[in-house]
């Protein structure tokens, strides 16, 4: 592979005597080389017109270009088949749905339907582009209509779906599962989702580049797959962390030999358990601890601390539908939210109050709006860090300074 071999050229010239025959002596990837010049990813002995090639944008709408081998993708969906599936109970011979960011409906069009028949997978995909409070009825309906017997999908879209359902008093979208993905799933919106389509609700974790996933068991843990990649957790520096302690993911690819990734920056945060944990539904597998999203889905305080999930601060007792932090400065963050009936004055006080006691002293600036713009892809971000490349600098200068006892913890939400 063109990259790395120059990557480990570059060192030698420089005198680095470090081997290759340790995974953590490798560089990391960032995600923008991936972008910039993913044909120097490829083997050497890869062959791109016999691979399958795909376009994500995930969150900065610019594409990433992925080559994936034909064998690699179908050990995935055996394994995507055998734990999203299987441990749920359900299997492509009954009839299910699929709400994700493909594009069904020209987005002017306002009458259903705004979903497609995939007779080859038993699917009814449902676009989310159009999942609004005028056409969700007509989501429910259709999903009646097809006798849809489990429901796959962005945990953002099934939450609206599933509000939207409650709202309306439906009660005849009992499923076997609920199966979310492309986004964590908070306690609020598990709840809702359940309730909605009265079953249980199962979080997956994985990407497009095809190097780590993970699935929910029936006792609640993220199980990893560890025939797709290997997980490391690290640090600010690249060091790796103590097991709970959250850090950014880095993984390299086991399954996709044609374009491995080696060490790769996700741009995801989270935590793994410890090694030792066992869980209660016997398998062996590790048990993720945690994925927090995005590592740019985080707020920073001036003295570098990190705040991941807020899902406390928009509990259960607040009239909203849904709600988006932006992080605009060190000082100032400006909320959007979605209000359902009753909302008023009291109610933006508590958002106000909860995010200083997490934050501390910020400015909040408390927006109501109709809707919350999706990603390119469909896809809902609950934190945006907005920080100019200047505070980004200070948080990791502050970062730094933290003494090393400390270095790692967060503020938590």
């Amino acid at each position: 592979m063109p990259h790395y071999r120059e990557q480990w050229a570059a060192r030698q010239r420089a005198g680095d005597c470090r081997t290759w025959d340790e995974l953590e002596h490798w560089p990391i990837l960032e995600k923008h080389v991936l972008r910039e010049h993913p044909r120097r990813l490829l083997a050497d002995d890869s062959k791109p017109s016999h691979m399958v090639h795909e376009q994500t944008s995930g969150t900065t709408g610019t594409p990433l270009n992925l080559w994936r081998s034909r064998q690699a993708i179908q050990q995935l969906y055996a394994l995507s088949d055998g734990r999203e599936r299987g441990w749920s109970g359900v299997s492509l011979d009954e009839p299910w749905a699929m709400l994700g960011g493909q594009l069904v409906a020209a987005i002017e069009q306002r009458r259903p339907p705004f979903w497609v028949w995939n007779k080859a997978l038993n699917q009814l995909y449902m676009s989310a582009y159009h999942l609004d409070p005028v056409h969700i009825p007509d989501y429910l309906d259709a999903l009646v209509q097809h006798r849809i017997g489990y429901v796959w999908g962005y945990t953002s879209a099934l939450y609206a779906l599933a509000y939207g359902a409650l709202q309306a008093g439906r009660n005849d979208l009992a499923m076997k599962v609920a199966i979310t993905n492309a986004e964590p799933v908070s306690a609020h919106q598990r709840q809702v989702i359940g309730d909605a389509f009265k079953c249980p609700v199962r979080e997956t974790y994985g990407m497009a580049e095809m190097a780590f996933a993970a699935t929910e068991c029936e006792r609640g843990r993220l199980h990893a797959w560890p025939e797709l990649g290997v997980l490391e957790v690290l640090d600010e520096n690249d060091r790796p962390v103590r097991d709970g302690q959250t850090g950014e993911f880095v993984v390299t690819g086991l399954l996709n030999a044609g374009m491995p990734l080696i060490r790769y920056r996700v741009g995801d945060r989270g935590a793994m358990a410890p090694g030792h944990t066992p869980c209660a539904c016997g398998r062996t597998l590790p048990i993720v601890a945690r994925v927090e999203g995005r590592a740019d889905d985080v707020l920073y305080t001036a003295h570098g601390a990190s705040i991941g999930r807020l899902d406390p601060v928009f509990k259960a007792d607040l009239p909203i539908v849904e709600a988006q932090v932006i992080q605009e400065a060190l000082t100032r963050v400006r909320v959007r939210v979605v209000t359902a009936s009753g909302f008023d004055r009291h109610h933006e006080r508590a958002i106000v109050q909860r995010l200083k006691d997490r934050i501390g002293p910020i400015d909040v600036v408390l927006e109501q709006v109709d809707v919350i713009p999706r990603t390119a892809r469909g896809k809902f971000r609950a934190v945006v860090c907005a920080l100019s490349a200047t505070e980004r600098d200070i948080v990791r200068r502050a970062a730094v300074q933290v003494p090393a006892g400390r270095r790692g913890t967060e503020v938590s939400a």
